[in-house]
């Protein structure tokens, strides 16, 4: 029997090649399934139950009552979260950075190391293993006036070290000096991109000018512009919900003088110690669209400095 044709006169696929298909297709809406729940469970309902909890007074024991902007109101005119964002955006805008450049680095370094080079990879990944707790800790016990073995090797050399907890010019500092010691997700993800160079690539630039920075700068710097656009995003994303080492070395007050009271320690004291919800919610709310809105910057101005490979730009 001649298959049946569509108006036009194309052949339409047997009926067998369609059964198929649909069974093709219920296959893999079972196999994203699980995925499809997860995100629904996990990440919708809760987003969407904090744009409405923002909008409410919520203190836990009692129903949620709609009082519609005022707790974005009593944000505006909080003198804590003016000071909580204005150390997340300086702790950002220096540690963002200064990651990148440390990782970049020892990648660089890495990739030149051929003997014990899975060793090198270990010892630096080892860190973002250690509980952010217990790292805060080894720190603060490092940065220990007078006894503290940073400290005694700065005096050994002449140097006046500052009070790394107690002085409120240089407790931040200790929290972007923190901040640096985990690399090792950054390190290998640079470390990735700069293996998948291509040889004959790495030749040529080397043949066309001996000069080292000419090729890190020509070369290699554009073909790795995808892992420093992911290492970007994802270290601006967590450099603004930096919460547990915040904690540990300031407290929920960010002593000392505020220094290191964090956006998101003034988001945990709202919604744990004063049981408003509804202003914890609305402070989600907030950085929610402050991550977005800058992602998507970032994201819009990559297409001026991100190469992928076969791009005709």
């Amino acid at each position: 029997m001649p298959d049946a044709t569509t108006s036009n006169g194309a052949a339409m696929p047997p009926r067998r090649n369609r059964k198929a298909g649909r069974a093709e297709a219920r296959a893999g809406v079972l196999f994203a399934l699980p995925w499809m729940i997860g995100m629904t469970v996990f990440i919708a309902v809760p987003l969407i139950l904090t744009f409405y909890i923002a909008q409410t007074r919520f203190q836990i024991v009692g129903p949620p009552r709609w009082v519609g902007m005022q707790n974005y109101e009593a944000l505006w005119t909080d003198p804590a979260f003016w000071r909580s964002a204005q150390n997340t955006l300086v702790f950002a805008a220096i540690s963002v950075p200064m990651k990148l450049f440390i990782a970049l680095v020892l990648a660089l370094l890495l990739n030149r190391v051929t003997a014990l080079s899975g060793f090198y990879r270990t010892v630096f990944y080892l860190p973002f293993l250690m509980p952010a707790v217990a790292g805060s800790v080894v720190f603060m016990l490092l940065l220990t006036p007078n006894a503290g073995p940073v400290n005694i090797i700065l005096e050994a050399f002449g140097l006046n070290p500052p009070d790394w907890l107690l002085d409120p010019r240089a407790a931040l500092w200790t929290l972007i000096l923190l901040s640096l010691w985990p690399l090792g997700v950054e390190t290998l993800v640079f470390l990735g991109g700069l293996q998948s160079i291509p040889k004959d690539v790495s030749e040529a630039a080397e043949l066309e000018s001996p000069k080292a920075w000419h090729k890190l700068v020509w070369i290699t710097l554009p073909l790795i512009t995808p892992m420093i656009l992911f290492n970007l995003v994802i270290g601006i994303i967590y450099s603004f919900q930096i919460f547990t080492h915040a904690l540990v070395i300031g407290g929920t007050t960010g002593r000392p003088a505020e220094a290191t009271l964090m956006y998101m320690v003034v988001l945990y004291r709202a919604a744990f110690r004063y049981f408003n919800m509804g202003l914890a919610a609305a402070m989600a709310t907030v950085l929610f669209v402050a991550v977005l809105l800058l992602t998507l910057l970032i994201f819009r101005t990559a297409r001026s400095w991100v190469h992928y490979e076969g791009d005709s730009r």
